[in-house]
């Protein structure tokens, strides 16, 4: 309870609680002496109109599976987002998917905002602070990353729902500012997001036009509009970021919009209400300073020596407001969960496995197994075998290729499979068209709903797809990639298209399991590695060229050359003898093979 010298002047419920938001974002960049204030300062009547009227989200229970998914891809605003986490009571959740009664972000996190330790880093982190949907550091990976959850939701609806059970139904919004806007990943996620007609999207671009550098007219003067229009988005706008009506019906028009994405641009002022920054590159990368916050208070009527200040009646408005309506939903959502349960068990068991990732019984009955053969096969054409199998035993397990499914053999072509197409979600081949950025930072999205993807493309492609593979690691997630004609040796298409360092570099990211199987068998030793992986993305490397499937009879050593077919083949340059035959260790999934945890 803050004593009445402290409370602000006179405000209605709704302002109070923008200004809130608005100050302790002040506050926490000013006592960190680093941060971005002026974003959190313009879009946080934005972001309260969408928490406290629309958002399907209940504070208590951050990650029931049919919750509304709020993104914040300018993540360099994260106090904006660790004020909402604070004000509307989200509770933490454990690595168990518990909820543990404890605040996700406490008054003293936000105290020591990006300090180390801290619940409020720099930049939302996954896993790390409970409410945030995905990692978003590098700008752009956020919006990506939404179209993979948008598109995994389409998907779960068209599974899952049954007559009189809507099991599915979120929708998926994503705050997006100028850098965002600029970096080619949104342009790559946006053209397959229009394509996919992904109605359950909602991008809102915070239109400031400010950079840290200065004003955009620096280096960016599309016609934003037009764009997302030509990518077959709806686009609306709202011309003052403090107008909670005109977004109200912003946020209508998106919700009665079908067929389409949306995109909502919405004109703000960077650091609104600070008298000598707002609207300057000031107001960006670094704090206003202490007289130009205790300036600001002042224009929001705020007392001015007041520092991290919740005023009376806050906590419990928001409460009565996005905490009440959540509440509800997700009672109503277990409730109908329940009935569905008895309607549909199978379903049912699918559904938890899935947001437990866990595995369905018998997921690895009928994995091919390879004869011993001189010519053999490539590695490929082994994965895409044992790929299917699998497939048919774990029906969430879904993806494809940037383009390349021909090459990297990552169809699936089983009865049923069918093709994720706009209008026609049942599919679980994925066309990314050729965008391995956005591929790899959609598949990512599609991971953070639970359903289980793997993204494939050339090896040497991984130069493209690098910044969200990053990702995947730093968050924990298992996004399978297959990365296949691995070696330069391939020759035909010349040295843009041979891996040379890729697959060491690979290897030096933390966090992420890197195989390159030396046969058929070892491939399917792989998947059997890859598959009940929770917590770790895994890079599976795969040739072009066939491979000789080598004899592992565990026979004795003369039977085993009595029975291998063909003459043994020899290192160049060593002489037949001691030391020529293969370590028989060395067909292992270990030492050189596999890098990262078991």
């Amino acid at each position: 309870m803050n004593d009445q010298a402290n409370q602000p002047a006179t405000h209605d419920a709704d302002q109070r609680g923008i200004d809130t938001i608005r100050t302790l974002s002040m506050d926490a960049v000013q006592a960190a002496e680093s941060g971005h204030p002026g974003t959190p300062m313009a879009l946080a009547p934005v972001a309260y109109c969408l928490w406290q009227r629309y958002l399907r989200f209940d504070p208590a229970d951050p990650i029931w599976p049919d919750r509304d998914r709020f993104v914040l891809s300018n993540g360099h605003a994260s106090m904006l987002l660790y004020s909402l986490l604070h004000l509307t009571g989200v509770r933490a959740v454990n690595p168990k998917y518990e909820a543990t009664g404890k605040p996700s972000v406490t008054l003293e996190d936000i105290k020591t905002f990006r300090q180390i330790g801290s619940r409020c880093p720099g930049h939302p982190e996954y896993r790390w602070t409970s409410g945030v949907e995905t990692t978003t550091g590098p700008l752009g990976q956020g919006v990506a990353t939404s179209v993979g959850m948008a598109a995994a939701g389409r998907w779960l609806a068209e599974r899952y729902n049954k007559p009189g059970f809507r099991l599915f139904d979120y929708d998926v919004y994503a705050l997006m500012g100028d850098g965002c806007m600029m970096e080619g990943i949104s342009s790559e996620a946006a053209s397959l997001a229009g394509h996919l007609r992904l109605d359950n999207l909602c991008w809102i671009y915070d239109n400031n036009h400010i950079t840290i550098e200065g004003s955009t007219a620096l280096a960016f003067s599309d016609d934003v509009a037009a764009r997302f229009q030509s990518y077959g988005w709806d686009v609306t706008r709202v011309g003052d970021a403090n107008d909670l009506d005109l977004l109200s019906k912003a946020f209508d028009t998106y919700r009665e919009t079908s067929g389409r994405p949306t995109l909502i641009i919405v004109d703000t002022h960077i650091g609104y209400g600070a008298p000598h920054k707002h609207d300057t590159a000031a107001a960006h990368g670094k704090p206003l300073g202490e007289d130009e916050v205790r300036a600001a208070k002042r224009f929001y009527g705020w007392p001015e020596e007041a520092h991290f200040l919740v005023p009376d009646g806050v906590y419990e408005h928001f409460q009565e407001g996005i905490g009440r309506r959540g509440a509800k939903l997700r009672a109503e959502w277990f409730a109908l969960f329940e009935r569905y349960r008895q309607a549909h068990p199978e379903l049912a068991d699918e559904v938890y496995r899935m947001n437990h990732r866990q595995l369905p019984d018998g997921w690895d009955s009928g994995l091919p197994s390879f004869p011993p053969d001189p010519k053999g096969l490539a590695s490929r054409e082994s994965s895409g075998q044992v790929l299917n199998a699998l497939a048919r035993n774990i029906p969430w397990l879904l993806g494809g290729a940037a383009d390349l499914y021909p090459s990297t053999k990552t169809r699936l072509t089983f009865a049923g499979a069918g093709d994720f197409e706009a209008g026609s979600y049942t599919g679980r081949n994925f066309h990314f068209g050729i965008r391995e950025h956005a591929m790899c930072a959609i598949t990512n999205g599609m991971a953070l709903t639970k359903v289980r993807p793997f993204a494939s493309g050339f090896l040497i492609f991984t130069d493209y797809a690098r910044g969200a593979m990053r990702l995947s690691a730093l968050m924990e997630i298992p996004v399978i990639y297959i990365w296949s004609h691995d070696s330069i040796s391939l020759g035909e298409d010349g040295p843009t298209h041979q891996p040379i360092e890729q697959l060491a570099s690979l290897r030096a990211m933390p966090g992420i399991l890197v195989i390159r199987p030396a046969d058929a068998n070892e491939v399917a030793e792989a998947w059997r590695v890859i598959m009940p992986l929770r917590h770790e993305p895994a890079v599976l490397v795969l040739s072009r060229q066939a491979l000789p499937t080598l004899d592992r009879y565990p026979g004795p050593l003369p039977l085993r050359r009595r029975l291998r077919p063909g003459p043994r083949r020899l290192r160049a340059g060593r002489p037949p003898g001691r030391g020529a035959r293969r370590d028989p260790d060395r067909h292992r999934l270990g030492g050189r093979a596999v890098r990262g945890r078991p």
